[in-house]
């Protein structure tokens, strides 16, 4: 008997291979086979002339969905087809989640088989959990189906239908989506209220004392009577004390002087307290957990953090990482207890094995925690994992260990110290220490911080032996200034956290969120800090003005709630979604009603007092500021923070736009050469700029280059280019020198290397003689490994080649890295085919849909073909109605 196993991934299949009995073929559908259109390439043409067609979801008829297969699946699925034409029984293997349940249903509606169907779900890949899976197999579940397939014609919905306003109002190019637009919002608040912020200084001192040969630090509570101003008594708008505040707000004049004086005088120890505490471990990961510790202590972002967890648990060493559920299976804690005796000694033991509940709001995916696969808990190093997955592995090992081991006891001192006792100088200063009685826990693993400031819990930071009436010496007093600090920017970590203490987005959506925002424009990474944008504020202006409910996280989080209440059978989908789209108050009609009253100079427009009289608008190229008290207008750099920006900073933009320098006329053109300015940095240009009339040749400057030196002929040698430095002496063809983008370059044909001004290149000078060594060696560079051969169906070659992350087998513009440990000079073209094939069939749609136009050229013999797949939609997206039971009315699709 012959029995077919579909995957996701070529990984997860291959791993899957190892642990399945002979006549088991396991193949990857690559994700999702079917999908609503991404363009209108993919619509049938029996419903084009449908409004609502271009939504991909007939609103005016249940909100039935419009599957296609994308043409970059269609290979796919055919080859399951055949691998299916001789099956005897089909298991599928996906995910265990709505995801992996939708995707398995469009198998089914796509493969339509005639034998024997059963679901397969684990959530760890060994041998021990596959075959249990394969003895325990179920019917696919169409309440995890519908409840996917709503949320994907929600977020379809509401992405196509706002997005039109934004290229409308602001810029081409503009998106909108459900829950990214939430998180856009969540960051632009917190950069207005940096911008708001307005900065307070405050004075503190700090003693270096000594008692019995130990010298400690003890910090300045309190002058006299009045405690002394920290940062949370102060307004972060007014940058003065709160209203209810009695702190004192020492300066500069007070703390210095009181310094000296207090170096001199007598200091006694007038109150010593201890108290025992204990710290508790945290909980196994979840995904979300997971992500934020990632980017705390790894530095990754959600994205790379997700992506290197889906590797760890395809390879079987974790378990499934998209989860709500900090639980650990009975076989899991056992495992942990064994791995904490064997290495730490069974006095790190917790008494009892822990047993941790989900406090996620709105949690609704019921695996086991984040965790290492099997019962053996291996070490990384022990598994021979290397780099960032032995880290973030490391990471995953140490929680779980940690979460069955003893609580950290700690002791905590307390001593209050006084200070010139008795005269008007008496201070009261505060020493703290803390002393690690037994370090539990802390052993293996400390949680990370979102405060880089904030101490760990594992550092013993002791005091001497302190009782009261002590007279420690003073050895130091220093004054020490303090400026408040704006709120901080969110990074992965903090935002995570954020959006999922509000209920706004699922484990399987945080890191394609983020990656969505900053692909898009809308948020910049600087360091771990994701900064909105100028385009971001816009944007998210136009939406708070017009479309509140859509940004409101307390709304968003309210409609995951109502999507959990479909998948479980409280609320029906149709209903909802018509409520939600065609309702009076419903977003067809908000649409409608706003569009005309939507000023898009307004809406683009962000003001702020601190930058009076300028204020920095949106447009198609970018954002630019304007004086409006002149009338003057002049780009800005799209890289610029927000919050950061200062009125002075706004100035000096125009202002360099009116420094703007005639070097000289151009004896040729007989047109003036200028030195300008831009928002990235100086260049010449070769005449006025024209109004409506074509653009203007310009050059930047050479980097390193004083603009105070640019004269004439430096001008015209710049706009002169690119130069040709003459012909290459084996092919004959043209070798030029010139400005790009990245800098200077030589270049022969489409080939382009780098000048090198620390060895004395200079675009201007540089000769033949010195590009032809240049454009050898990057010819040299670019040589393949080794050329495999031809691939079958295009005849163009396959090569190995050497990438900055490894080995890789190249074929037109599709690049597929070779598997972990293949040695680059033994790969088999048969290998590499395989490899590139599936690399191109998982590539984005939209690349794939770019090849459609060429499809259109012949519309009449096409049509009749073009027809039958229309006419197979609907009839397989009623049959689930009629289905039996086992499918819900509602069908499914894949996650947004």
């Amino acid at each position: 008997m012959k029995r077919l196993v579909v995957v996701e991934s070529p990984t997860k299949a291959r791993t899957i291979r190892k642990f399945l009995p002979a006549g088991y073929q396991v193949e990857a559908s690559m994700g999702h086979v079917r999908d609503l259109p991404s363009s209108a390439a993919e619509i049938p043409a029996a419903v084009k002339k449908e409004k609502w067609a271009r939504l991909g979801v007939n609103v005016k008829d249940g909100f039935e969905p419009l599957y296609v297969v994308p043409s970059d699946k269609k290979k796919t699925v055919k080859m399951l087809k055949d691998a299916l034409e001789d099956a005897d029984e089909l298991y599928l293997a996906t995910d265990e989640d709505r995801e992996g349940e939708s995707i398995g249903w469009h198998l089914l509606e796509v493969l339509k088989p005639k034998v024997p169907v059963k679901r397969m779900v684990f959530h760890e890949i060994t041998k021990a959990a596959i075959l249990k899976a394969l003895d325990d197999t179920r019917e696919v579940d169409t309440r995890l189906v519908d409840a996917q397939e709503a949320r994907r014609i929600l977020d379809r919905l509401v992405g196509y239908s706002v997005s039109p306003v934004l290229w409308k109002k602001i810029a081409p190019k503009l998106s909108a989506g459900r829950v990214q637009s939430v998180a856009v919002r969540v960051l632009a608040q917190r950069e207005w209220e940096r911008l708001d912020f307005v900065m307070a200084s405050y004075w503190d001192l700090t003693a270096t004392l000594e008692q019995g040969g130990t010298a400690f630090d003890a910090k300045m509570t309190h002058y006299g009577d009045q405690k002394l101003a920290t940062g949370k008594d102060f307004d972060e708008n007014t940058g003065k004390l709160k209203p209810k505040s009695k702190a004192l707000q020492m300066d500069e004049a007070t703390a210095k002087p009181l310094a000296e004086r207090l170096a001199k005088a007598s200091w006694r120890v007038s109150e010593v307290e201890q108290k025992k505490a204990k710290r508790t471990p945290a909980a196994p990961f979840i995904t979300s957990t997971l992500q934020q510790e990632a980017n705390r202590k790894l530095g990754l972002p959600a994205r790379q953090a997700m992506r290197v967890a889906q590797k760890l648990y395809e390879q079987g060493l974790i378990t499934y990482m998209r989860t709500d559920s900090p639980t650990l299976s009975s076989e899991a804690i056992g495992a942990a207890r064994r791995s904490v005796e064997e290495r730490y000694g069974s006095e790190y033991l917790s008494p009892t094995p822990r047993q941790f509940s989900g406090k996620v709001r709105n949690a609704q995916e019921a695996h086991e925690a984040i965790r290492p696969s099997g019962t053996e808990m291996k070490t990384s190093k022990q598994l021979g994992l290397s780099g960032v997955e032995a880290k973030l592995y490391d990471l995953i090992w140490k929680r779980t260990v940690a979460s069955q081991m003893a609580d950290a006891q700690l002791l905590r001192t307390r001593a209050e110290i006084l200070a010139a006792e008795g005269t008007d100088d008496q201070s009261t200063f505060r020493a703290n220490g803390q002393v690690i009685v037994f370090p539990g826990f802390f052993r293996a693993y400390v949680e990370g911080k979102d405060n880089p400031d904030a101490a760990l819990d594992d550092r013993d930071t002791p005091l001497p032996q302190l009782t009261e009436g002590d007279t420690p010496g003073c050895k130091n007093v220093e004054p020490i200034g303090h400026e408040t600090k704006p709120p901080a920017r969110f990074t992965d970590a903090s935002l995570v956290k954020a959006l999922e203490a509000a209920g706004i987005g699922r484990p399987s959506t945080y890191a394609s969120i983020i990656d969505t925002i900053v692909n898009r424009g809308y948020v910049t990474r600087k360091g771990s800090q994701l900064t909105p944008t100028f385009t971001g504020l816009a944007t998210n202006q136009l939406l708070e003005r017009n479309f509140e409910k859509l940004v409101d996280t307390g709304f968003t989080a309210k409609m995951e709630e109502e999507l959990d209440q479909i998948a479980s059978g409280d609320e029906q989908r149709a209903p909802y979604l018509e409520r939600f789209f065609n309702g009076a108050d419903g977003l067809e009609q908000r649409i409608e009603t706003r569009l005309s009253e939507i000023d898009p100079k307004e809406v683009s427009s962000l003001k702020h007092e601190k930058w009076e009289p300028f204020v920095i608008r949106v447009g198609r190229y970018g954002p630019y500021t304007e004086d409006t008290s002149k009338g003057e207008t002049k780009s800005i750099p799209g890289e610029w923070a927000p919050a950061d920006v200062t009125q002075e900073m706004l100035s000096d933009v125009l202002n360099a736009a009116s420094q703007d320098r005639v070097l000289g006329i151009h004896p040729e053109h007989e047109q003036p050469v200028l030195l300008k300015n831009g928002p990235y940095g100086p260049y010449v240009q070769l005449g006025d700029d024209e109004e409506g009339g074509a653009k203007p040749k310009r050059m930047s400057l050479p980097k390193g280059t004083d603009p105070a030196n640019v004269d004439l002929d430096m001008g015209i040698a710049l706009v002169g280019l690119p130069r040709t430095l003459g012909q290459h002496p084996e092919t004959g063809d043209d070798i030029k020198a010139s400005i790009g983008r990245y800098g200077p370059y030589v270049q022969q044909n489409r080939t382009y290397a780098s000048l090198k001004p620390a060895d004395g290149d200079d675009v201007l000078t540089v000769g033949l003689e010195r590009a032809l060594q240049l454009l050898a060696e990057k010819h040299e560079k670019n040589k393949p490994l080794r050329v495999l051969g031809n691939h079958p169906e295009t005849g163009e070659p396959i090569e190995v080649r050497s990438g900055r992350y490894g080995p890789y087998a190249k074929h037109l513009k599709t690049n597929a890295t070779l598997p972990k440990g293949t040695d680059p000079m033994e790969v088999t073209l048969e290998t590499a085919i395989g490899l590139i094939d599936a690399k191109a069939a998982s590539k984005p749609k939209k690349k794939a849909a770019k090849k459609k136009p060429a499809a259109k050229k012949v519309p009449a013999k096409k049509k009749p073909a073009a027809k039958k797949p229309t006419a197979k939609k609907p009839a397989a997206k009623k049959a689930p109605a009629k289905k039996a039971p086992a499918k819900k009315a509602a069908p499914a699709k894949k996650a947004s």
